[in-house]
């Protein structure tokens, strides 16, 4: 079941979150990633209408972001990838929520790949990242149907 975050989950969510990006993100330094975690943490959380999904046992097994008519942040934990949770928040995003765009990481190959496979196409390159970083972003949009 999919169910809104409080800021009372925020501790958990920025754990997945780590524990996600330490899986998925093999390009991020160190450095850079002990830089992110306080702005998500402490900004980007509160930027974003947030839900998750709960394993049986009541941990968050995932988390997404969202803002107007995009996907903000996508994360699973690794324990839990594979098993369509992620596939779930997405179909809840867009059928839910109108969602039609997101912003991946380049390097995140599995992620452009995940999200390709739910019909979301390339319309923009960014050679940097929103903090001017060196990872570029891909700028995806839902095809539109028919």
């Amino acid at each position: 079941m999919i169910e809104p975050c409080t800021p009372g989950d925020y501790p958990e969510l920025i754990e997945v979150w780590e524990r996600s990006v330490r899986e998925t993100h093999h390009f991020l330094t160190e450095d850079y990633i002990q830089y992110l975690r306080p702005l998500i943490l402490q900004n980007y959380f509160d930027a974003v209408r947030l839900f998750c999904i709960r394993s049986a046992s009541g941990k968050i097994s995932a988390f997404l972001g969202l803002s107007d008519d995009k996907v903000e942040m996508l994360f699973v934990d690794p324990v839990a990838r594979g098993k369509g949770i992620g596939k779930q928040l997405m179909q809840y995003a867009i059928e839910e929520h109108k969602i039609s765009k997101v912003d991946v990481n380049e390097q995140n190959e599995q992620a452009v790949g995940f999200y390709r496979k739910l019909g979301f196409h390339v319309v923009h390159r960014q050679a940097v990242d929103s903090l001017g970083k060196p990872y570029p972003i891909l700028e995806m949009e839902l095809k539109p149907v028919g």
